[in-house]
Formats: C-alpha cells, sequence, structure tokens
C-alpha cells in the first residue's frame, strides 16, 4: 500500500505537533549556502513509528528523538518528492507525551524569489505560502503554531533582522552570531529572516511598541514616509480590535527584488521596495495611497493573520479579505481627504470582472494542496472578499461588526479558526442571521446583477447571476443587502432592502414623483444594476446628483451589460457623452479606463483616428480649463483631475498640443527642473514622450534606470522603455526582458508593456511563443510571477491572437497558472468577440458625431 506521503496533497497528522523550534542557522552569503541545527519541541498525543517533517531541497544530517532519559535515531530517513516531505522512520513506536527531536541540516539559496534568496546585497526570506520547508525542516502547515527562537551566523560587519529583538550579539569563530528573543507562537509561514548592509530610521514607539523602516543605504531618504504610516495606524488598529500589538516590535524593510507587494511575517514586515520607499516631496499621491494601503494592510496581519490563523489555506481569504477591507477604512480615518473608498472601487471592479467568468472561484473554496493555496492569491481572494465584509458591516452597522470582531480575535488568541467562527462572533454581537447572508456570498462562484424598474412609487426589483458571456444563464439567488437612494417631493432619502427572491416589489417612502434613484447607494454593494430605459434617461439626466462612487458604478455597470451582450456599444457612448465637464479625479479614472479599452481593442485605422478626436473634443476643454502647471496651495482633487485629463487628452486621444507641453517638460524634469511637472503628472507625461521618443530619450531612461534610488521613478523608467513605438526601439527593448536590466520582480509587468505596445507587439509576441521557455524561466519559478506572464496574454486582440494563446498554453502548460490559464482564455475569447461584435456599431456611432 502506497505511503500517504507520496501524495502531493498530504497533510500532517495532527497527533504530533510542535511546542518551540530552537534552531541555529549559519548562512554563506558568497557561496549562497545555509547549514543549521535545531531542537523541536514536540507534543505526541499518541506513540508513533514515524515523524514527518516538511523539508525541500535540504540535506538532513544527524537527526535525534529524545523523551526523557531515552534517546533514540530513526532507522531510515525517506525524502518524499510530491508532498515535499521527509519521513523519520523508528524501528519501535515513540512514546506518547513531551519529547524533542534534534536535527542538522545543510541547503541552497533559492534562484528564484522563495524560501531564502539573494535580492542584490540582501538575503532574504518569503515563506508564505509553504516555503518555511525550503530553508527549515518544519511542521509548514498553518495549524502548527509555535514559539520559535532563533539564532543566526552571518558574515560579520551586516544588519541582521528577525521577528523578534535581538536578544545579544557576539562574535564567533570569525562570524557574527545573532540571538533573537524567543517569539510568540507563530505559524511556520510567518517566520523571516533579512540580513544586508541596511540602515534604518530611528527608533520611535507606539505605546512601548518600537517602530523602525529599514532600506539599503542609498534609499534611506525614502524611509521617512513608510514609518509615518506604521506610527499613525499601528495606535488605530489597536483600538479597533481593542487588543495590544503583540509581537513586540515593528521592523519594516524594503527588500531590492521581491516576488508580492508585502509580507506580513510577525514583527519583520518584508516590502517590495516600491510598496514601502518614498519621496513625498516627489511622489505621486496614488504612490502615497499605495504605500499607505499597503503598509496598513500588513500592520492589520499582525491582528488578523498571525495572532489569530486560519486552520488551513482554504480560508485564506480570513486574512487577505479583512486586511485589504481594514487597510481602506484605516487609512480612510487617518486622512479622510484621500477619498480611499473611491480607490477601494477600482479594487473592486477587478474583482467584479474575475468574478463575472465561468471560470472563477468562490472566496472560500477547496485547496488541496500548497501549489493551489498560491493560486488562491488573487482578486476574488482580497478584493471580493473585502468587498463582501463592507457589505455585510454595512448592514450589521459598524459598532455591531467591531464588537463582532473583537469577540473573534479573544475567543481564538494565539489559536487557528475557520470561518463559521468569524459568522458565529459576528451573529452574536448583531443579533442578526450573518451566517445566511455570508456563507452564500463566500461559498458560491459569481453575483447577481439586479434588475430595477420603476412604476411610481414602486420599484421593482429581480436579480439573476451576471455573466460577461452573452447568453450565458444560471438561476443561484444571494440575499443581496441593497441601499436605495432616491430623489423625491421629500428631497433626497435612503432605504435598505435585503432582496432574497428572484424578484420583488418595494414601495418607496416620501411623497411625490421620484426624480431618480440609484439602487446600489455609495456603491457598498457587490452586485450590478441593471435600469430600465425611463429609470436610466432620470439617472443620465440628474448625474450631478450622484455621489462620485455611484457616478463611476452607473459607467462601470453599463460597461457590464455591453460587454454580456445586454446593452448597445452607443448608448454607453452617449452616457460617456455626458461626462464631458466632470470633476471628480476618480469618476474621470473610470470614464478614461472604458475609452481607452475601446481605443485599444475596438477599432482600428480611421476610426481610431475619429475616436480619438472625439475623446479630445469631450476633454480637452477641461485640461485646457485646469492648466499643466499647479497653483499655489491647490488641493489634490485638482492635481489628480488634471493628471486624468493629461492621461485622457496626451495619452489616449493622443493630442499633438499635449505631447508639445510634454516634452520640454520631461527634458527639464530630467535635467533635475522639480517644478517641470507637478508629480502626479510624472507618469503620464514620461509614457506620453516616451512612446514618441527617440533613441537619445531610450537610452537617457536606460542609463538612468539603474541609479534611481526612488523605486517609483525607477519602475516609471522601466516601464517607459516598453513604451517606444519606433520599431528598432522596440525591438531593443525587448531584448532587455533576457538581460538583468529586468529584475525578477518586474518581468510581468515588462511582459504586459511590451505587449501593449501597438508597433512591437507583433515581433514580441512571435518571440514569446518561440522562446515560452526562456520567457517564463526569468520568473525564477515564483508561481505570482508565472500567473501575471500568463495574464498578460490577455493584452492580445484578435482571433488569430486567441488560437495562437490557445496553441501555446496546450502544447506548453504552466501547472501553477491553471486557474489564471482557464480565466485569461475565457476572457481574451470575450474580449476577441466583443470586438468583432462592437466594431461596426463604434464605427457607425462614431459617423453620426458632428
Amino acid at each position: 500500500m502506497a505511503h500517504p506521503t507520496e501524495d502531493k496533497n498530504f497533510r500532517l497528522p495532527t497527533t504530533i505537533r510542535p511546542r518551540r523550534y530552537v534552531a541555529t542557522v549559519t548562512l554563506d552569503l558568497d557561496a549562497r549556502t545555509f547549514s543549521g541545527q535545531q531542537t523541536i519541541e514536540l507534543e505526541l498525543a499518541e506513540p508513533a513509528r514515524e515523524i514527518i517533517l516538511h523539508a525541500i531541497s535540504l540535506q538532513l544530517g544527524e537527526v535525534t528523538f529524545r523523551a526523557g532519559s531515552e534517546q533514540r535515531k530513526p532507522a531510515s530517513l525517506q525524502p518524499m518528492t510530491k508532498s515535499e516531505t521527509v519521513v523519520l522512520r523508528f524501528d519501535t513506536p515513540l512514546p506518547a507525551g513531551p519529547a524533542s527531536l534534534d536535527v542538522a541540516w545543510t541547503g541552497r539559496f533559492m534562484e528564484g524569489l522563495r524560501g531564502i534568496y539573494q535580492a542584490g546585497k540582501v538575503a532574504a526570506t518569503q515563506f508564505e505560502a509553504a516555503d518555511a520547508r525550503r530553508l527549515f525542516p518544519s511542521f509548514d502547515e498553518p495549524a502548527f503554531k509555535a514559539k520559535w527562537a532563533l539564532t543566526v551566523r552571518v558574515p560579520p560587519g551586516l544588519t541582521v533582522l528577525g521577528n523578534a529583538p535581538v536578544r545579544k550579539e557576539e562574535q564567533d569563530g570569525g562570524l557574527q552570531k545573532v540571538t533573537f528573543q524567543e517569539t510568540e507562537v507563530l505559524s511556520s509561514y510567518l517566520i523571516a529572516l533579512v540580513v544586508g548592509p541596511l540602515v534604518g530610521t530611528a527608533e520611535q514607539k507606539v505605546e512601548g511598541v518600537p517602530v523602525r523602516t529599514w532600506s539599503l543605504p542609498e534609499k534611506a531618504h525614502l524611509t521617512r514616509f513608510g514609518q509615518d504610516v506604521a506610527l499613525a495606524v499601528l495606535p488605530r488598529l489597536q483600538d479597533y480590535f481593542g487588543l495590544p500589538y503583540a509581537f513586540t516590535k515593528v521592523d519594516q524593510v524594503g527588500i531590492p527584488d521581491f516576488e508580492a507587494g508585502a509580507m506580513e511575517n510577525a514583527g519583520l514586515i518584508t516590502y517590495r521596495e516600491v510598496a514601502l520607499l518614498l519621496d513625498p516631496a516627489t511622489a505621486p499621491l496614488s504612490v502615497q495611497k499605495r504605500v499607505a494601503e499597503v503598509v496598513t494592510h500588513e500592520l492589520a496581519h499582525q491582528w488578523f493573520g498571525n495572532w489569530v490563523t486560519m486552520v488551513w489555506w482554504d480560508d485564506l481569504w480570513l486574512n487577505e479579505a479583512f486586511a485589504t477591507w481594514m487597510a481602506f477604512k484605516i487609512v480612510d480615518q487617518w486622512r479622510p481627504e484621500w477619498r480611499m473608498w473611491l480607490d477601494f472601487d477600482t479594487h473592486r471592479a477587478s474583482a467584479l470582472h474575475l468574478d463575472a467568468l465561468k471560470s472563477t472561484h468562490p472566496i472560500h473554496g477547496e485547496v488541496r494542496n500548497a501549489a493551489e493555496a498560491s493560486e488562491s492569491f488573487d482578486a476574488i481572494t482580497y478584493e471580493k472578499g473585502g468587498a463582501v465584509l463592507r457589505m455585510i458591516e454595512g448592514f450589521l452597522g459598524e459598532g455591531p461588526f467591531r464588537e463582532g470582531i473583537r469577540q473573534y480575535m479573544r475567543t481564538h488568541a494565539r489559536g487557528n479558526a475557520v470561518k463559521e467562527d468569524l459568522w458565529n462572533a459576528l451573529g452574536k454581537a448583531a443579533q442578526q442571521p450573518v451566517e445566511e447572508l455570508a456563507t452564500a456570498w463566500v461559498g458560491q462562484s459569481g453575483f447577481p446583477m439586479v434588475s430595477a424598474r420603476l412604476d411610481g412609487r414602486t420599484l421593482l426589483l429581480s436579480q439573476r447571476r451576471f455573466y460577461s458571456e452573452p447568453g450565458v444563464q444560471s438561476d443561484e439567488k444571494w440575499p443581496v443587502p441593497m441601499v436605495l437612494r432616491y430623489e423625491d417631493g421629500s428631497g433626497v432619502r435612503e432605504q435598505r432592502v435585503l432582496l432574497r427572491d428572484a424578484q420583488t416589489a418595494v414601495k418607496l417612502e416620501g411623497s411625490g414623483e421620484v426624480k431618480w434613484l440609484t439602487a446600489n447607494a455609495g456603491s457598498t454593494g457587490f452586485y450590478r444594476v441593471s435600469y430600465d430605459k425611463p429609470a436610466m434617461e432620470k439617472l443620465a439626466t440628474n448625474v450631478k446628483a450622484l455621489a462620485p462612487s455611484e457616478r463611476i458604478s452607473l459607467l462601470a455597470d453599463q460597461w457590464a451589460l455591453v460587454r454580456s451582450g445586454q446593452a448597445s456599444i452607443g448608448d454607453l457612448l452617449d452616457l460617456a457623452g455626458r461626462f464631458g465637464d466632470e470633476e471628480d479625479d476618480s469618476v474621470l479614472d473610470e470614464l478614461v479606463g472604458r475609452l481607452a479599452y475601446i481605443e485599444g481593442r475596438l477599432v482600428d485605422g480611421e476610426d481610431q483616428e475619429r475616436f480619438r478626436r472625439w475623446v479630445g473634443r469631450l476633454l480637452a476643454p477641461g485640461l485646457k480649463r485646469v492648466g499643466w502647471q499647479a497653483a499655489a496651495g491647490e488641493s489634490d482633487q485638482v492635481k489628480l483631475r488634471r493628471a486624468a485629463l493629461v492621461r485622457a487628452v496626451g495619452g489616449l486621444a493622443r493630442s499633438p498640443e499635449a505631447l508639445a507641453e510634454a516634452r520640454p517638460r520631461v527634458a527639464r524634469m530630467l535635467e533635475g527642473d522639480r517644478d517641470a511637472l507637478e508629480p502626479n503628472l510624472l507618469d503620464a507625461a514620461v509614457a506620453m514622450v516616451a512612446r514618441a521618443g527617440d533613441s537619445a530619450l531610450f537610452e537617457t531612461f536606460l542609463q538612468r534606470m539603474p541609479k534611481e534610488p526612488d523605486p517609483a521613478t525607477q519602475r516609471r523608467y522601466l516601464m517607459a522603455l516598453t513604451g517606444f513605438e519606433d520599431p528598432a526601439l522596440a525591438e531593443r527593448s525587448q531584448g532587455l526582458y533576457f538581460s538583468d536590466t529586468v529584475k525578477t520582480q518586474d518581468v510581468a509587468s515588462f511582459v504586459a508593456g511590451l505587449l501593449a505596445n501597438r508597433t512591437g507587439r507583433e515581433t514580441w509576441w512571435a518571440q514569446m511563443q518561440k522562446r515560452w521557455k526562456d520567457v517564463l524561466g526569468r520568473s525564477g519559478s515564483a508561481p505570482m510571477l508565472l500567473r501575471r506572464i500568463v495574464e498578460a496574454m490577455g493584452i492580445l486582440r484578435t482571433r488569430e491572437h486567441l488560437e495562437q494563446v490557445k496553441a501555446l498554453l496546450q502544447a506548453n502548460p504552466v501547472p501553477e497558472a491553471l486557474q489564471a490559464t482557464a480565466q485569461t482564455l475565457e476572457r481574451l475569447s470575450q474580449d476577441v468577440a466583443l470586438r468583432e461584435r462592437c466594431g461596426p456599431e463604434v464605427s457607425a456611432w462614431l459617423k453620426k458625431q458632428p
């Protein structure tokens, strides 16, 4: 009979549990190797003939089992490749009760961005989902929480950071030996080490908790903002949870090459540099908001994930959805003028887009092994999960929702929990049927399209699952917590409805004629709305009466109806034409995003030119009014509106006047003139000028990029290199992909940039097909990057492209991205069908325009 560890879905038996790891690891940074010795203190619930540890590519040396005065060596050590374990077999049963296991081992650094790896001058770890087993022989599943007492031996003169404060430092045979204090109980994926020539901000305390932010020395001037965010949000999080921070310190570190955005290791949070380091004097507001959101997300995890941890990866969403929602909530409290919930709407849009596919998945889905866990880090887990929590909070009320969260934290402190534990706590606190609401939204794929029809003062509502593919139907239902907002003779009113049935009639409160009605007030619901023609006309006529979030939803929902064949693209363009004097930057971003899709995918040749001219006529007057130069004391909203209009008029409409304005400003900016471009214009202006740029400008960006200490500037120049439309320069940028110019962390973005280049697309796509293994090889096998490379192929446009993508992925599947493959193919096939269906409609509509 096969041993259970021969199955890749193997899960550790719960009869043997670690209580404490006492480990010493010696790192050789030049040879990229390590050695370790550890004692794992164990508890055996019953006698056992074997102990199973996780380990990948580790050479185990001497192993000794101890119980009381008894010592035993295993009869055999058998590595099991499929389950990433090693089985220690003993001749006779090991006794139940407390015991310990001494293990010595050696191993090598990873070439990719997982386990322990080298990122330039820094050695760093990344263990989530299941890569602690690449450095420590361990019980590497989230339910196996234990205390960790770590010692690290490294070459002298380097900064060594771990989860806990340093207890002592000493010299040991020419090496620096750093011993950390013992941690709280932690799952193995939350353990971290960072070693390198790092410098930190001065230590500052929040209610006794020391906080520091670290970087390479040349980037030390970029650490202040991330430090300030942590100092501002930590007390707010402690207040929300009603629990003090548990992990003795907060160290935040910018890592020069990093797969994800950041990682919430307890007490030692690691970040991609662009998600932590910036200069507020020159950083666009979008970058500042993103850093604040990421820092707050990771700090929220210190409670939701680190203090109370999921039992298994199927409840990953408990960590990620909560931290996503919490980050926006807390940053919005700290900086209300940033209007973070409008940014949340943009994030939510990506989840609505993904969740309208047949190949979507529930927020809580089956996860059989660590590889499948890696595929769960997507917009459904994060953004849909966050949106559903927001919707439930809106239904229960802020106070009862927070009390439920606090109860959940107290009940499961230091332990593990499942989703039902959260629903029970929320239900008790709110005295509401939370489980009915939550189970439908978390356990069921997709979301409803709610149809709304006004008949006098009666609102007729019906729901049906929304698919973006025309003609697909199914009959699932949801309990939909709706907030209606409308204006009648008595003024503007709100009314709450829980839509449980396929259809219902709602009597509207108030009196007089209903002037307009929105069926998703504040856009807090995770559903789309389809209005009948009269209701839609009322909204379009009174669009200024709607909140910005509601105007965004109006455009987004109408676009979704076009995609699914339930509305004409002419009607969408007529609606878009009413937004010419729109002043809200977030609404403009939504408008420009929809119009950019049409320009990029649905029109060609003369129609493309006509469409650009129409966009210019619609939005250039707004840019003219606001101008390119910021006035003294100007609000953030005006700056962001200008940036959206520059993207629209210069980027999308390709206005020669906008290019003529941008060119000298970019040239002055490159010469060091900080006033040449208001920071929020940098991305759009650099991209626009690069697109029409020559070899001298290409060379300037190429030379500047690696020397730039600011990660956002470095990324701006890197992405600009993908945008040059001179065919020779487009080809040159393609060659850079296979060089060290593009860091591992940036390969997927670079692929997407090259595929978006109008003149270089076909040659790059031909190269990708010919050199597919090399293209994937640049990812260092990082699952997240592999998925994003597959997703980038969704940028392609034609039926021929679609057939080529299918053939490529069929002949050379990417096992780490099976879900992403299905979603990319489904989305691309819909985009191709939309192009074939709507291209002629856009053409006919354009011909009717003045």
